[in-house]
C-alpha cells in the first residue's frame, strides 16, 4: 500500500478563472465557493473567476481564494473516496490542510486567513519590504550572505522559505533584500529573482501580524486532525489541536521548512504526493527534493478526474 499524502499550495499559485470549473461541475466545490462569498464580503468568488488580476493578488483577496480552490478540490476528492495519510501546506496552504484533516471549520479558516492576509499587508508598508528566490545556492550559503547583508545595511533579512535544494527564498527590508541578493550572486548563485509580493512574508518584520493575529488563532475552535498535518515551523507531524494552533500562530513570522517536511513525510513512508488547488508549485518542488516520488496535481476538473479514478474507491 503506497503512503499518499495531500499537499496544499501557498501565496503566489494563484489565478484568475481558479475554481470556476469546479464550481461549474460538483455541487460541493459550488458550496465552498458560497460558503466563501457567505462568510466574507460576496465577492470572493467574483475575485477568483473574474478578476482583475492586480485585486485578486491583493493578499486579503489572494490567502482566502487560495483556500476555497484547495478546499473545494478536496470536497471533491472526498465524495470519491480519496483518503489520505497525512496532510501539509505551504504557508496559507496549512489552513487549507487544517480543513482537510477536520481540525478547522472552512468558515473560521475563510475568516481567519482574510485577518492575516489584512495584518500581514499592514505589517510592513508597500516598498519597505521584499523577498527574492535565490537558485543555485545552498541553505548555508544563503543563511550567511544573509547575516553579511544584515551587518552592512543594518536591516533585517533572513531565508524565510526553505523550498528545496537550491531554492531559497529571503525577506527583510528593501535594501537588506537586495544586498543579500549581490552577495549570493557573487558566492554563486545561478540567479536571484525578485518576487512580485506586497510584504516579506514570514521575516521577523511580521512580528506585528502575528501579535495581531494570535488572539483570533487562540479564540478559534479546532479539533484534533484526523490525520498528521506536518507543520512548517519544525516540519513535525502534529496529531492536536494545541500543537495545530501552536504552529499556526509562529508560521506568521517564522521560516517555512518545505525542504525539511518533504523530507520527513518521505522518510515516514509516503511516496505519492496529490497537490491540491491552485498549479503545480510545490510538485516541482517535492520532484527537486526525490524524484523518486510521484507527485500529482487535483486543481481542474480533469485533474481531479483523474485523481478521483486513480485512487479513489472505484479505482
Amino acid at each position: 500500500m503506497m503512503g499518499i499524502a495531500a499537499l496544499f499550495p501557498g501565496q503566489g499559485s494563484q489565478f484568475v478563472g481558479m475554481g470556476k470549473d469546479l464550481a461549474e461541475r460538483w455541487a460541493p466545490a459550488r458550496r465552498v465557493f458560497e460558503t466563501a462569498d457567505e462568510v466574507l464580503d460576496g465577492s470572493l468568488s467574483r475575485i477568483a473567476w473574474e478578476g482583475p488580476e492586480e485585486e485578486l493578488r491583493l493578499t486579503a483577496n489572494t490567502q482566502p481564494a487560495l483556500l476555497a480552490h484547495s478546499i473545494a478540490a478536496w470536497r471533491v476528492l472526498e465524495e470519491s473516496g480519496v483518503t489520505v495519510g497525512a496532510v501539509a501546506g505551504h504557508s496559507l496552504g496549512e489552513y487549507s490542510a487544517a480543513v482537510a484533516a477536520g481540525a478547522m471549520d472552512l468558515a473560521d479558516a475563510l475568516r481567519t486567513v482574510r485577518r492575516r492576509g489584512e495584518l500581514m499587508q499592514r505589517a510592513v508598508p508597500v516598498g519597505e519590504g521584499a523577498m527574492a528566490a535565490i537558485i543555485g545556492l545552498d541553505d548555508k550559503g544563503v543563511a550567511d550572505c544573509c547575516s553579511r547583508a544584515a551587518e552592512v545595511t543594518g536591516g533585517v533579512v533572513i531565508p524565510v522559505n526553505f523550498n528545496a535544494p537550491g531554492q531559497v527564498v529571503i525577506a527583510g527590508a528593501a535594501s537588506a533584500v537586495e544586498r543579500a541578493g549581490a552577495l549570493c550572486r557573487e558566492a554563486g548563485a545561478r540567479k536571484v529573482v525578485p518576487l512580485s509580493v506586497s510584504a516579506p512574508f514570514h521575516s521577523p518584520l511580521m512580528a506585528p501580524a502575528r501579535e495581531g493575529l494570535a488572539p483570533t488563532l487562540e479564540a478559534l475552535e479546532l479539533t484534533d486532525p484526523r490525520v498528521p498535518l506536518y507543520r512548517n515551523v519544525d516540519a513535525r507531524p502534529v496529531r492536536t489541536a494545541g500543537e495545530l494552533r501552536d504552529g499556526l500562530i509562529r508560521q506568521v513570522d517564522s521560516p517555512v521548512l518545505w525542504t525539511a517536511t518533504i523530507e520527513a513525510m518521505i522518510a515516514d513512508g509516503f511516496d505519492t504526493f496529490v497537490e491540491v488547488g491552485a498549479g503545480r508549485v510545490l510538485s516541482g518542488l517535492v520532484r527537486r527534493v526525490d524524484r523518486g516520488v510521484r507527485c500529482l496535481a487535483a486543481g481542474t476538473v480533469e485533474q481531479v478526474e483523474a485523481v478521483a479514478g486513480e485512487l479513489g474507491r472505484t479505482s
